[in-house]
Parts: C-alpha cells; structure tokens; sequence
C-alpha cells in the first residue's frame, strides 16, 4: 500500500508540474505576442511558399533621398517589414565612399557596418544592385574595360558580405548586333574576375535592348558561363520612350512582359517583384501577379523574389507591404 500511495503522489505532483508549466509557457507566448513579436508570425505566413522574400533597397528609395532613413539602418528596416533577405543599391552608399578622405577605407567602415546590421537582425545578404559605375556595353572598348574595372569593388564588396551576386546593367548600343557583341565581351571580363570569388554577374531588364528578352538571351548564351545569369524584373519591359529619353519620359514601346520572364527564368539567380499602383483588391492594376508567379514557378525557381515598389501614390511602406502580400496571397493561389 505505502509503495502504491508513494507511485500514486509522484504521479500528482508530475500533473501539477507539467500543467504549471504549460500554463507559464503559453503565458509566456502570449506576453511575446502582444510585445509585437511579428517576425515569427511572418515566417509561419511564407513556410508553405516555393520562395523566400527579400526587400529591394530601390523601395525605399523616397525616404533615403529625403534624408528620413539612413541607408546604413537598411537591415533593421527590412526586418521591421518580416523580410528574410537584403537586396542593397550601391548608389545609397558610393557618394559616402568617394566623399571620404579614405575612400578604401571608408568602404570598408561601410562594408563592416552593413554586414553586423545584417548579423544583428538576422538577414541574408542577397545582393548588391551596382549603378554609376559605366557601360559594360559600351561601344568604345576603352570604356568598356574601365566600367569593367570599376565594378570589381563592388565584386569584392559582395564577396565579403556574403551575397551570392551583384545586378549590373547592359546599356550602350542601340544596335542589336554590335550591343550584344560589346555585352558578351564587358560581362565575360567581369565574371572571369568574379568566378574565383564564388560570385554571380546577374543582367537585369533595366530599358532599351537589356529589356528584349530574346536578345538577353543570345547574350547568355554567348557568354556561356555558369557565374553569368539574369535576374528579370517583373516591369522593365521599355524598349523606347519618348524623345530617346532613357528614363522618365513616357514609354512608347514595350516587350511583353510575362513572354520577357519566361524567356529569362532559365537563366534566372534572382527574380525582382515589381509593383507601381494597387486596386482596392490589393491586386497590382499593370501586373498579374499570380501569372507572373505560376512563370516564376513553372520554370523551378525556389531562391528569393525580392520586392521592388515603385509606386507614387501610396507611402513606401505601404507599397512594400502591399507587394508582399500580395506575393503570399497570389503564390497560395497556385
């Protein structure tokens, strides 16, 4: 009897102890919930996705210029917003460099802070978005070989913060045949050089020829090296605007848009959301982004889609925020 009464009483204070604990416990997650612990809640939202989300730095580009948000706060940023990844602009951060009595090591003092904020927060280094640094499609070789020159920093930078690629741009020639003979000949130079550092060289759709799809193409496979890819953008599909401007001014012709991201998906590192304008739907007025995602998806994509807002009506957190979810909205769609 006394060995039974002695099962029986460790048996009652077990079940008082694991109901106190599992009272704490779900007390515990409860303080953490109303503390606005958002960041979980964000994960559990995007784990049955077939992609990760990460935030182009061009979104908030507005407050940036403005002065409002220090583009060295860009990872705690991101994070505020439930973002997994950090797609940096190079442009924020190179005036600083140059300005600096040491440009070297004010890269560096740059370099060391964006990689501890990225750290701090817990996000990925994706990118870097590289603008300003020439034509690697220039028609004048010299030229040419300098823009070259002039991105290896920025090759280096990636490398040490730990980002798969840097996003270059392919302007130069208006004529189809000499452009991709110069793009073959500036994106093979770089990607030598960046092969060695475990580097990506990713194409964008960004205006005029780089935004024909079936000329991109021709390129990557005239290049034909595993480092070199494409990273299309969801809505720059331009080839002409008005007056020859190459920005601003009004588009007069345009690739189409979903064959431009399928002809690119193959080739494909990265993959960038665009939005502009949302109905009272939450859906995006110029882009079908459940189409875009069943192309995105259909080609076997499971990297990053980093969002991009342009839009002018709407706040930039807004408009980052709407084009998430409308990203998890439309891929649960599929």
């Amino acid at each position: 009897m006394r060995l039974h009464y002695f099962k029986v009483s460790q048996l009652l204070i077990l079940s008082f102890l694991l109901v106190s604990f599992t009272f704490t416990s779900c007390k515990d997650n409860n303080n953490k919930e109303q503390q606005g612990e958002t960041a979980n809640v964000d994960s559990t939202a995007t784990d049955s996705l077939f992609f990760k989300l990460s935030l182009a730095e061009w979104s908030l580009n507005k407050p940036i210029f403005a002065g409002e948000l220090d583009p060295m706060d860009f990872a705690e940023k991101a994070h505020e917003y439930g973002f997994e990844g950090l797609e940096y602009v190079t442009a924020f951060y190179a005036q600083r460099i140059k300005d600096a009595e040491d440009p070297e090591a004010e890269m560096q003092a740059v370099l060391d802070t964006l990689k501890a904020k990225s750290e701090e927060f817990g996000l990925r280094n994706l990118l870097l978005m590289v603008d300003a640094e020439g034509d690697l499609a220039a028609n004048d070789s010299v030229a040419r070989n300098q823009a070259v020159e002039n991105h290896k920093k920025w090759v280096d930078a990636a490398a040490f913060l730990g980002c798969h690629s840097i996003r270059v741009n392919l302007f130069g020639s208006d004529e189809a045949e000499e452009w991709k003979t110069n793009s073959i000949d500036g994106l093979s130079k770089l990607a030598t050089y960046a092969e060695d550092k475990d580097i990506n060289i990713l194409v964008e759709n960004h205006g005029y020829l780089s935004s024909d799809a079936d000329l991109l193409v021709e390129v990557m496979k005239g290049v034909g090296m595993e480092n070199v890819g494409t990273l299309p953008d969801f809505g720059n599909f331009c080839l002409k605007r008005e007056g020859g401007e190459r920005w601003e001014a009004k588009c007069i012709e345009e690739y189409p848009r979903y064959e431009g991201v399928e002809k690119m998906m193959p080739y494909a590192k990265a993959v960038s959301a665009k939005s502009y304008t949302f109905d009272d739907a939450g859906e995006e007025e110029l882009i079908d982004y459940k189409k875009m995602l069943k192309i995105v998806k259909d080609a076997g994509y499971t990297g990053f889609i980093g969002v991009e807002f342009e839009g002018t009506d709407i706040s930039p957190e807004e408009g980052t925020m709407d084009t998430k979810n409308l990203l998890i909205n439309s891929a649960k769609q599929l």
